[in-house]
């Protein structure tokens, strides 16, 4: 028995998020046909992370046991040779034993963009969240924002409904907001994070950008805890999982 670890960079656009589910396509599924094809098992891949639909991920690691004796380095090739052009195995090796992508890691990175322009764009329209105040953004209120998230706090308010998590505790190290033009691009390094809780922190930090929520409430909000006082959801096709750490 062999564990395989990959690298895995996938636009998804097309699909209802990583994790299998009936009647609706997941990157899981179509990359776990994949391996059936090219090694004639049924296996079990393991995620780092189970981004929503319409999630991006440049740097989403996975891995899957294997009787195949396919060299280690050369399921990259194999898997890419089958799969659908929207996703692609970037690196692949042989991990040990125990490794579990998602129990093993340590710390991920997300990016949020954000589009401020008059108009939408055309080409990036899948990867990033026009908004139409967009214009009237302070990016100094925006950054004071971020900063009061940084840290180990109780991120109850920024958790959607239906998650079962019972620890909402989490430790975010960083937040950098970096303006390139008409694109504001949002980088979160946590050690983990909660159902949709980037996604509401950029919506609130958002609002704190036009005025919506006051930066200095902030504090309050994640120490209430309730979800109704936070800005809003932020579209999913901003978000992107960058990259996990495993030390």
């Amino acid at each position: 028995m062999r564990n395989i670890r990959i690298i895995v960079e996938y636009d998804g656009t097309n699909y209802k998020g990583w994790q299998m589910q009936k009647n609706a396509p997941s990157i899981q599924e179509e990359i776990q046909n994949a391996i059936l094809k090219i090694t004639g098992e049924n296996v079990n891949l393991i995620g780092a992370g189970r981004t929503d639909a319409g999630v991006h991920a440049r740097g989403q690691t996975a891995n899957f046991i294997t009787n195949s004796r396919i060299p280690s380095e050369k399921f990259a090739w194999a898997l890419n040779s089958v799969l659908k052009d929207d996703i692609v195995i970037k690196e692949s090796a042989e991990a040990a034993e125990s490794f579990h992508s998602r129990y093993d890691a340590k710390s991920k990175i997300y990016s949020y963009v954000i589009h401020r322009g008059l108009f939408p764009p055309a080409i990036m329209r899948s990867y990033v969240y026009h908004v139409n105040c967009g214009r009237h953004m302070n990016m100094q209120e925006m950054k004071k924002a971020a900063a009061h998230f940084v840290g180990t706090h109780d991120f109850k308010s920024c958790m959607s409904a239906g998650s079962t998590v019972v620890n909402t505790v989490r430790t975010i190290y960083s937040i950098e907001v970096q303006e390139d033009g008409d694109y504001i691009k949002i980088s979160y390094h946590g050690n983990g994070f909660l159902y949709n809780m980037v996604r509401i922190i950029t919506g609130t930090m958002l609002y704190a950008s036009i005025g919506k929520i006051k930066t200095e409430d902030i504090p309050d909000i994640i120490k209430k805890g309730s979800r109704e006082l936070a800005g809003i959801t932020v579209p999913a096709h901003g978000l992107c999982l960058e990259k996990v750490y495993y030390d």
